[in-house]
């Protein structure tokens, strides 16, 4: 009879066994798990930054110098007389030849991180020009310097639902070379990804202004607290890329166009309002100076009527939007 091979399905695979006992059914589960295959490294296993201390590239200098020169010697002189000597010389010379290899240069702020026989073998951070073990190659070059990184805008949702569109600047820098280099394919790809989710689940929780109350955050109004939730939520999700962030953002932010053109007639009816509010108050303020003066000099009496009328007249010259046109009362006819 054909058996299905268990070992080659990691699908949990479930049966029911029905069995009749006093006159009722009793369902039983039957479950038939296969062992999994071993789990994966941890992403953290063997990428802790080590240093490497490179030699001095004068002292290999005048190693390899000596070599080449007396392996050289030695084929010259024991061209003849001793073949032992010329493959002395010969090794002597090609074993200079290939430790000249291992020279490099590197500048001030940068790391480079090296492989021995695929395994990580160490960081050179130091600048200056050394010598590093020929049979390592290097695997990648990185800044240590604060980089900027800008992300282009995205279009999201704010916490009422309006669609806004936002970008972030990004100041990072290399703090662990070997989690940049092994823990994450593409650390600037990385850094980029994980701020456009970011800036994205930051903006679902603001406002894109300030509403009429004023009490609660905006993501146009309150940039200091918004910068900081910023950078502490990238920072914990670049952790595992060695990347520290020094600062985020908001570079651009602004309702989208759908919606711009409906904001802005808002935003400008808000601006007339509260400007209409402070004429007004002004207007009130010198007409009551005006009438108080006038009244306390007592040159003009005014009947209740020609009080009203002159409040009604101050205030449409003072809050009219245009210069005022004088009219001469002629008398009634």
């Amino acid at each position: 009879m054909y058996q299905p091979d268990q070992s080659t399905s990691s699908v949990e695979m479930q049966q029911t066994l029905t069995k009749e006992t006093d006159s009722h059914q009793t369902v039983v589960p039957m479950t038939m798990q296969h062992e999994l295959p071993p789990s994966y490294p941890s992403i953290a296993q063997d990428i802790n930054e080590r240093f490497i201390k490179p030699t001095g590239a004068g002292c290999m200098c005048l190693v390899i110098w000596l070599l080449l020169l007396g392996g050289t010697a030695m084929i010259i002189v024991f061209a003849i007389y001793w073949w032992f000597g010329i493959f002395i010389g010969l090794v002597a010379f090609f074993v200079g030849f290939y430790l000249s290899f291992g020279f490099v240069t590197n500048p001030p702020n940068n790391g480079i991180v090296y492989l021995l026989c695929g395994k990580y073998y160490g960081t050179l951070i130091k600048a200056g020009f050394f010598w590093v073990n020929p049979l390592t190659s290097k695997h990648r070059d990185f800044s240590l310097k604060a980089t900027t990184h800008e992300n282009s805008r995205i279009k999201v949702n704010d916490v009422l639902g309006n669609p806004i569109e936002i970008g972030v600047i990004v100041v990072y820098r290399i703090v662990n070379t070997a989690k940049a280099a092994f823990a994450v394919n593409d650390s600037v790809h990385y850094l980029s990804t994980v701020a456009d989710s970011a800036i994205r689940n930051v903006a679902r929780q603001y406002p894109y202004d300030i509403s009429e109350e004023g009490e609660e955050m905006s993501l146009r109004g309150s940039s200091v607290q918004i910068s900081q939730q910023l950078q502490k939520e990238i920072q914990e999700r670049v952790e595992i890329a060695g990347i520290e962030i020094l600062e985020a953002r908001i570079s651009q932010l602004s309702y989208a166009h759908e919606i711009a053109a409906a904001m802005l007639q808002r935003q400008q009816a808000v601006a007339v309002v509260a400007a209409r509010q402070k004429i007004v108050e002004g207007a009130v303020g010198m007409v009551h100076m005006a009438l108080s003066q006038i009244e306390d000099e007592g040159k003009i009496v005014f009947t209740a009527e020609r009080k009203a009328q002159m409040v009604a007249n101050l205030l449409v010259v003072l809050c009219g939007g245009r210069d005022a046109q004088p009219t001469l009362n002629v008398g009634e006819t």
